[in-house]
């Protein structure tokens, strides 16, 4: 079950070397040039999450497997992108499958070439956001000039037209149509279309090292507008990120403490992606291995347990649980089951974040 983030922006904000970052690879080249990203990139990086580390301590398993999201990283937008101008045009289609968009906005000063000649946050927000609308605004009009004469006689061009005519409205007036995904028959239209405007957005302000732990005047700018919006904000420094990367795991600690940093901020963006997606997190817990496995928040235990295999769903019977608490409070299975901490759910549970799980199927 795989969930992914595209990560967006003008060149030379950074992109490129965050993802370095985020996957520990050179895979993206970051050079001070535009458009220096020329193929699309994808990494999948670990979601951080000290409970996985808390259960293998207690059930001491042979292997420990976090969850996962994969992130990829396109060139380069710049304004006219949607009419073809620069590179980036020729990979939005790479993201209309990705779950959610990770907007990263230049907040640094520097010598780095900046593609528009200053540092301007919000504007820079501005022209990527105007280039999602308008290449949704061309999907929209060249699906209503496949449907519109067929709605006449055909009952599902005509419910389709009915979705998209209010799509299409807004996308007219420079909306983007995320406020419009209040009812699953909206959501599904908008995933199956891949229009970015519909996306979930994270805007990642990246600063200069100096002001990892604190920020700046410009992240504050961004997260003011993400606070409007109702998005996700986070302040990156990827050099320090990329620096990081580049250590052995034992210097780690001392160079984010050096810098008034208690993690690596790329943690907190990969955390507040999860969230953003509206994922939670479930684990086993045997003696082969402490696994984390990812689902969608309000998931029944079926859906859950499909994650690991499609039979579990279709032969779910029960679902053994115990609450993260409670599993490490009582050290494990056993001092849960004797303390009264084991339950058994039945199908139309509601998997909450961190229950730990087993599954009794047939099949």
């Amino acid at each position: 079950m795989g969930f992914s983030c595209g990560i967006v922006g003008l060149p030379n904000v950074g992109k490129s070397t965050l993802f370095n970052a985020l996957t520990q690879t050179m895979a993206a080249q970051a050079a001070n040039f535009p458009f220096c990203t020329i193929e699309p990139n994808t990494g999948r990086v670990a979601v951080p999450d000290s409970r996985l580390e808390a259960l293998a301590a207690l059930v001491k398993p042979q292997k420990i497997v976090p969850t996962q999201l994969d992130f990829v990283d396109i060139a380069g937008l710049v304004a006219g992108a949607s009419k073809g101008e620069g590179l980036g045009n020729q990979f939005l289609a790479n993201i209309r499958e990705c779950d959610a968009i990770a907007h990263v906005v230049r907040c640094f000063q520097g010598e780095v070439t900046h593609v528009s000649g200053s540092v301007d946050p919000l504007r820079d927000i501005e022209v990527i956001e105007t280039e999602l609308l308008l290449a949704d605004l061309s999907t929209a009009e060249k699906r209503l000039a496949a449907i519109e004469k067929k709605a006449k006689s055909d009952k599902h061009a005509a419910e389709e037209l009915a979705l998209l005519q209010p799509i299409l409205a807004a996308l007219s007036k420079g909306d983007a149509i995320r406020p419009l995904l209040t009812t699953p028959d909206f959501k599904r239209y908008a995933i199956q279309m891949g229009f970015l405007s519909a996306k979930p957005v994270l805007y990642v302000a990246n600063v200069g090292e100096s002001e990892a732990a604190s920020g700046n005047e410009l992240s504050v700018q961004v997260q003011a507008l993400a606070s409007q919006r109702g998005a996700a904000c986070v302040v990156v420094s990827a050099e320090i990120e990329a620096q990081l990367a580049q250590l052995p795991a034992a210097e780690r600690t001392d160079f984010l403490g050096d810098l008034g940093l208690t993690e690596p901020t790329l943690n907190i963006m990969i955390r507040a992606g999860y969230s953003l997606l509206g994922l939670i997190t479930y684990f086993t817990a045997g003696v082969q291995e402490v696994r984390a496995w990812t689902v969608r928040k309000g998931a029944a235990a079926p859906e859950a347990a499909g994650v690991i295999h499609t039979d579990f769903t279709k032969g779910f019977i029960k679902a053994e649980c115990i609450a993260y608490a409670d599993f490490v409070q009582f050290k494990g299975e056993l001092g849960a089951k004797e303390a009264g901490k084991l339950r058994m759910e039945g199908k139309d549970y509601i998997v909450q974040d961190g229950d730990v799980l087993h599954f009794r199927f047939n099949v």
